[in-house]
């Protein structure tokens, strides 16, 4: 087993024990529990994509590797600390101009975060660079289609999904196609 894989399911194995077990132990908030939950689900999710990724799935350099880990990890960690913090101030705060700033607030991060991609992907070589692209382009018509065919059944009144919740799904479902596109991508270089 890999070692970023086996250190992920430390990681999930520790976090989902945790959201089991603490409420028994403390009295936990449920959003605390579900963020648990969800880290752990995350990192169970991240080691099954180093087991199932084929060698080829990522050809960059040590060096590009750990610059990119560098760029993108204090980023991804700020977006996630100001997502809480967006979403607590946003319930004691009722002036529209601030509201804005506030909801807003975790975007900054995700711009360093999609620089470091972006960084990452121009500094690769050919083969890798040419996997990063078509994951990205497979993925993004996936998420579109999808988003699509979700419009077409809210039109037509077979579904009702709150337009806040779908577009805020629209990002995290693209990096989740993008990892498993690039799964798949790579095989094809393998």
């Amino acid at each position: 087993m890999p070692r970023v894989s086996r250190n992920f399911l430390i990681a999930a194995i520790v976090l989902l024990v945790s959201a089991m077990g603490l409420p028994s132990l403390l009295p936990v908030p449920a959003w605390l529990s579900g963020v648990l939950y969800g880290f752990g689900a995350g990192c169970l999710l991240g080691a099954a994509f180093g087991w199932f990724a084929p060698d080829t799935c990522d050809s960059a350099t040590p060096a590009l590797r750990r610059r990119y880990l560098r760029e993108f990890l204090p980023p991804m960690a700020a977006y996630v600390v100001l997502v809480f913090v967006s979403v607590w101030l946003l319930k004691h705060v009722d002036a529209p101009q601030l509201r804005a700033l506030l909801a807003l607030l975790p975007l900054p991060p995700i711009a360093f975060a999609l620089r470091a991609i972006m960084r990452f992907i121009r500094d690769a070589d050919e083969l890798q660079r040419r996997i990063e692209l078509e994951a990205v382009s497979i993925s993004s018509a996936f998420v579109s289609f999808a988003y699509l065919t979700g419009g077409f059944l809210q039109a037509a009144r077979v579904i009702d999904v709150r337009a806040a919740d779908a577009m805020l799904w629209v990002f995290p479902l693209t990096c989740l196609a993008y990892g498993l596109c690039k799964i798949v991508v790579s095989r094809r270089y393998g």
